[in-house]
């Protein structure tokens, strides 16, 4: 069987209060153009369908479009679930009724799972859904206070799974959550996505995962296998943090065998706009060809720039974010800050001056901040004087 492993859409996110509405239509077709020709027997997409759980209209229009065009149009079964940015009860609408046109979808998390039965050529592979869900939610689920963190939930889910394992089959795991090895705590690579514990471990034990043949993961945007081949998340399609600049981003297309073994192949999507840092001076980005990516810039120049993304905007139209890198060591300003104190009034002034517009003060400037610094003083005088 062949399997498309897709996650982290995040249908409506907005980067820096930019909309990533038309880059998502955009790498969504070339996934519809890859579908064309790689004809999948499946599509999985494990959570975060949706940014938010109340999405943008139109959000909600384009994930409408896109399953209407795999499993309508081109009569490939869609598996998906709902993840930690979805809305349970939004995600799970409707979901008894579109089973029957193919369109698999599990928002809710239920006592009794399930399986979702596909065939290909070998027999039955079985599809256990497993939605993001809060540890006090499967706690109430299974009256079960032991269960605390998001190991102790997952682990009570995947039991009553694997009570019911049928042998003869071959079964995949769809899942949304923070699988390590061990379940050793890591940080998030990418900061574009939330916790989803706090106070507490959020990781899980890949180990939990060993009953199943694969195991197609969401929620950790960048692709990578967690203590096996067969465990895995396929990375969010595009870019959504400066964090994930050096991403590859994609989806992954597994071929499950007879036996259960597993072929995995990274395939990867070329975004309208790539996400990326330019490094340089104002002269030099100045001197830049026109483009169109979104652009996180790093000003190289010794002195402040007057309306840097104006400027910047010129060349980069969609720069998201533009900062100053001071190019100083810690001693290099502890010494500026000594030997700023030790500066008169008028020293500090001209320096100021030439820091901030990149010239000497003219005679004139000089002379009038002379007289307000004159009758500064005067006024200072007449206070202290009252004051006596």
């Amino acid at each position: 069987m062949k399997i498309f492993h897709t996650a982290d859409w995040h249908l409506g996110k907005l980067v820096q209060g930019i909309s990533m509405i038309e880059d998502q239509a955009f790498i969504l077709q070339q996934f519809l153009q890859d579908i064309d020709e790689e004809r999948p027997d499946v599509v999985v997409i494990a959570g975060d369908l949706y940014d938010r759980s109340v999405p943008a209209t139109e959000a909600v229009a384009l994930l409408d479009d896109i399953f209407s065009e795999i499993a309508i149009k081109r009569d490939i079964p869609v598996v998906a679930i709902s993840g930690n940015h979805d809305s349970p009860g939004r995600i799970h609408f409707g979901s008894r009724f579109m089973g029957a046109k193919g369109l698999h979808i599990m928002g809710n998390l239920s006592k009794d799972l399930k399986p979702v039965v596909l065939h290909d050529e070998f027999g039955e592979v079985h599809f256990h859904l497993i939605p993001y869900t809060d540890p006090s939610h499967v706690r109430y689920l299974y009256a079960d206070d032991t269960i605390k963190t998001q190991q102790d939930a997952m682990a009570k889910i995947i039991a009553n799974v694997v009570d019911s394992l049928d042998s003869s089959a071959r079964h995949v795991l769809v899942g949304h959550a923070f699988v390590t090895k061990d379940g050793a705590d890591e940080e998030n690579a990418t900061d574009a996505e939330r916790p989803l514990s706090i106070g507490g471990s959020e990781c899980i034990d890949a180990k939990l995962f060993e009953p199943f043949h694969y195991t197609a993961l969401g929620h950790l945007h960048q692709a990578h296998f967690v203590d096996s081949e067969k465990i895995r998340y396929s990375g969010s399609p595009l870019k959504y943090s400066i964090s994930e600049e050096t991403h590859k981003k994609g989806y992954l297309m597994v071929d499950l065998s007879a036996d259960g073994s597993i072929h995995v192949t990274k395939k990867e999507l070329m975004p309208k706009r790539d996400l990326k840092t330019v490094e340089s001076t104002m002269e030099e980005i100045l001197k830049s060809p026109k483009n169109e990516d979104y652009v996180f810039v790093k000003l190289l120049d010794d002195t402040p720039i007057i309306s840097p993304m104006e400027k910047i905007r010129s060349v980069y139209p969609n720069a998201m974010h533009v900062e100053r890198v001071i190019l100083k060591d810690f001693s290099d300003v502890q010494h500026e800050i000594v030997s700023r104190q030790k500066m008169d009034d008028m020293t500090l002034f001209t320096s100021f001056y030439r820091e901030i517009l990149g010239k000497d003060a003219d005679d004139e400037t000089i002379e009038l901040f002379q007289e307000v610094l004159q009758e500064e003083l005067l006024l200072q005088r007449e206070v202290e004087v009252k004051n006596v």
